[in-house]
């Protein structure tokens, strides 16, 4: 359990950040990130700073390490580790610092690691730069390190390049390297944001033993409220470049002072998901959270998409004659203007089926259904048709968009390729999709790089809507999001499937999200459907310890709320 207690080990600091300012060059001038914050981490104790993109969380960690990007400049205040002023530290000095005092466990796997290296070869490079073991003892830690951060078979895996990984595995390779020198201070930005809720304990567990028995703190950077509240025991909450609440984390939860940071507690799934377990065990049968997924259809008998028997195998590279089987006999059923979430960790198949569905993949056998035709039996012709009634929104907000289109050719696009309305009829279909996911129409002219994640994804929702499909491929859509973008998303969600009919197949791992949205749910398991229910039924009275574990891995899910 965590030490939810504020009285430190040691009346000493190990990080004391007082009025600290950092700014942006702009070609108007110097646009402030971070503004007077005051931040204090006593050794062994781990804080959470929690707040949304752009409010100077990941700002604050990165000045603190010297590793501010592009023009970032500290502009006032101070920062001292264990009494020793950083600010104005060359930077030799500061790299002595880095990774042998503080480790950093970066947000985004995918530009972080080396694309040329192995992994076990970033992880010994990590462990020669601090000095921490020498010779022969090297590859025996660096197995250590990546048997410590949850990754299996750490002999092979140390073998094997970053673009072999699936993303958990590049985050938790990460973690690894974040934690080879054993620093006092590990600042973990969105450490566990691409691994599955298991997995997450597991990492979350370990660094949480580092904690009691290193003496390590651990700065949490994350917009996962429940996350923050379960891990630390001090939450500081960011808006706008300052720190607006700062306080033990059961007490923001249960009293939070702020207007911004009571939005945050309404909005967060993990929280929400407390409420529903609280309020049923106290016999109230339906709460407003859960009400976000019964829509118009949630009685609905009428199938929008059936698998039967899905069946897919890949080759296993480097091990002649060798496959995996990615989906074993995979039947499920999604009812017309219903959401039906498809969860299970990493490699259980959930993208595997979606990507079938969707076309995108062939299966090896079984049949895929929509709207009562056998899609094998499609022509060239009727299957462009159908794809028009069927779209997908996928998981990476950084790779789903074409860089070198602006957002409204992005947009624009597959109404342009199926041939829908005049010129003008599209433009005034675009402005009204930027609406719709509450972006500004002046967002057009703009291009993805201009963007930041949350608003991608949104970009990438509008397009899939642009063609008013009957069903929607949600693969991870809400991941990337802030909560309260993604409450926002997931309201607006609901409120166009009541509207339109729509049926969502919703991919995800995050099961708090599911409680919230879903009507069934398929939980699948190393490639097999374990469970295929109604969201009630599975959430309480789930059949197998597979759905248990996953239930019960929910960050937040027995945080008292007071309720």
């Amino acid at each position: 359990m965590t030490d939810t207690t504020q009285t430190p080990q040691t009346p000493e600091p190990l990080l004391e950040i007082t009025d600290l300012e950092v700014a942006f060059q702009s070609s108007t001038g110097m646009v402030p990130a971070v503004r007077k914050a005051n931040l204090t981490i006593y050794p062994g104790q781990s804080v959470a700073i929690v707040g949304e993109s752009g409010s100077g969380k990941s700002t604050t960690a990165h000045a603190i390490i010297n590793l501010l990007p592009g023009t970032g400049k500290i502009t006032g205040g101070s920062i001292k580790l264990r009494g020793e002023e950083l600010v104005g530290k060359s930077r030799k000095a500061m790299e002595r610092i880095r990774g042998d005092q503080i480790g950093l466990v970066p947000q985004d796997p995918m530009s972080n690691l080396n694309p040329v290296w192995k992994i076990g070869f970033q992880v010994r490079e990590a462990l020669k730069a601090n000095n921490v073991v020498r010779g022969s003892e090297v590859e025996k830690r660096v197995n250590q390190l990546l048997d410590e951060a949850g990754l299996p078979d750490t002999e092979r895996v140390a073998k094997q390049y970053p673009h072999e990984f699936s993303g958990g595995m590049r985050q938790r390779a990460l973690i690894a390297i974040g934690l080879a020198a054993r620093p006092d201070l590990l600042i973990a930005d969105e450490p566990t944001s691409a691994l599955d809720v298991t997995v997450q304990r597991r990492i979350l567990d370990h660094l949480e033993n580092l904690t009691h028995e290193l003496g390590t703190a651990v700065l949490f950077i994350t917009h996962d409220l429940g996350l923050a509240a379960e891990r630390a025991s001090h939450l500081v909450v960011m808006h706008r470049g300052r720190v607006v609440e700062s306080g033990p984390a059961a007490e923001i939860l249960q009293s939070p002072q702020h207007p911004y940071t009571k939005r945050l507690v309404a909005a967060a799934p993990s929280i929400a998901s407390a409420r529903i377990q609280s309020a049923h065990e106290q016999g109230i049968e339906i709460t407003d959270e859960e009400l976000l997924g019964a829509g118009m259809g949630a009685v609905s008998k009428d199938i929008a998409v059936e698998v039967q028997d899905l069946t897919k195998t890949f080759p296993i590279r480097g091990r002649r004659g060798e496959s995996f089987k990615a989906l074993d006999n995979v039947s499920f059923k999604l009812r017309k203007g219903t959401t039906l979430a498809v969860v299970g960790e990493s490699g259980s198949g959930k993208s595997t089926a979606a990507n079938i569905i969707l076309g995108l993949l062939k299966q090896d056998s079984g049949t895929v259904i929509f709207e009562d035709v056998d899609v094998e039996t499609l022509s060239k012709k009727e299957r462009f048709a159908m794809r028009r009634n069927l779209q997908v929104v996928f998981q990476n907000p950084y790779g789903s968009l074409d860089p070198m289109y602006s957002i409204y050719r992005a947009i624009e696009e597959p109404l342009r390729v199926h041939k829908v309305g005049t010129r003008k009829e599209r433009e005034e279909r675009v402005a009204y999709l930027l609406d719709m996911v509450a972006l500004p129409r002046s967002a057009m002219r703009r291009y993805p790089n201009e963007l930041s994640g949350g608003q991608r994804q949104r970009v990438a929702i509008a397009r899939a809507l642009a063609l008013q499909p009957h069903v929607l491929v949600l693969d991870e859509a809400v991941s990337a999001l802030d909560v309260l973008v993604q409450d926002q998303i997931l309201h607006l969600l609901n409120d166009i499937q009541a509207e339109m009919k729509l049926s969502y197949l919703f991919i995800t791992h995050d099961l708090a999200v599911v409680r919230q949205i879903a009507d069934d749910v398929v939980v699948m398991q190393e490639g097999k459907v374990v469970e295929f229910g109604e969201s009630d039924d599975v959430f309480h009275r789930p059949q197998t310890d597979y759905t248990k574990n996953l239930i019960d891995s929910i960050p937040g899910r027995d945080i008292p709320l007071g309720i």
